[in-house]
């Protein structure tokens, strides 16, 4: 049971990514917090790893591009646009959008749960960016671009069968983190620095919601199998929405709480395993 426990705080703070920029980064510019928080996070695993991946470098940077800094960009853009709960759902459409690569792409036929789940999914994400809500475009198309991004990245680590996971995720933080400073510098200026107010976020994003988060989640999927693990991770919108309700004084209507309640729902049906069913597909991710 204890390693459940554990295995939980992963989610809770990724779900926590929201409102730190809510709270502690919103006047600071957006790539920077992408840049620091990649390098910074891992810096952090580097004291740890101290040593290459065991992986052919150049599928470290692939993997690094489309998992880490296009992701974080866009995830940064989607948390400063758009309101905790709304971002942290459309996030969690990784499983719906993994099974409609698969079928699309790989023309790899899913199964009647997995099109279930889809379908249910698919109408939660309809409501909740339904016209009245008035949610910024942009913000809406960064958060399921990230989630985009990672979906691609999960089929590649699948595909090249990553054994190391925690030295190459280190490096694809480092490699990330390099790739981003000077994009960064030439669309926002030269990196600016940070003020007292700042340090809460900035330390949150990187040690604990990045690098902890991710050295939790590594651990988890060892300790209670990745099935079990995708079952937690349905804590990250729940505890998005929440803090953006708490902490942020953010209010969404009836249409978008139904919403949020079938994407919840989906990927609950995804995850069931029904009786006399073999084991389904892990669906694994970070935020």
């Amino acid at each position: 049971m204890y390693a459940y426990w554990l295995a939980a705080v992963a989610p809770i703070l990724w779900g926590s990514t929201y409102a730190a920029v809510g709270l502690f980064l919103t006047d600071m510019p957006v790539l920077w917090v992408a840049v620091w928080r990649a390098l910074g996070a891992g810096v952090f695993l580097l004291l740890f790893v101290r040593r290459l991946p065991r992986m052919n470098l150049q599928k470290v940077f692939v993997l690094g591009f489309f998992n880490i800094a296009v992701f974080f960009v866009l995830l940064m853009v989607a948390a400063f646009r758009l309101p905790g709960g709304v971002a942290g759902t459309l996030g969690a459409t990784l499983p719906i959008l993994l099974i409609l690569i698969q079928w699309g792409v790989l023309r790899q036929s899913p199964t009647l749960k997995a099109i279930l789940s889809a379908l249910i999914g698919l109408v939660g994400v309809m409501l909740l960016l339904n016209p009245s809500a008035q949610l910024d475009g942009i913000g809406v198309a960064c958060a399921l671009g990230a989630t985009l991004m990672i979906a691609i990245a999960t089929l590649l680590t699948k595909h090249w069968q990553v054994t190391d996971i925690l030295g190459v995720a280190t490096w694809q933080l480092l490699f990330s983190g390099a790739l981003l400073f000077p994009v960064a510098w030439w669309f926002q200026g030269a990196p600016p620095m940070p003020e007292a107010h700042h340090i809460p976020g900035l330390l949150w994003l990187v040690i604990l919601n990045t690098a902890i988060g991710y050295l939790i989640a590594v651990n988890a999927i060892k300790q209670v199998g990745p099935n079990a693990f995708g079952m937690l991770c349905l804590l990250n919108p729940i505890v998005a929405v929440l803090l953006g309700m708490t902490l942020l004084s953010e209010a969404l209507g009836w249409l978008q709480w139904g919403g949020i309640a079938l994407v919840i729902g989906s990927l609950l049906v995804a995850n069931v395993r029904f009786k006399g069913r073999s084991k389904s597909a892990p669906y694994e991710a970070t935020t």
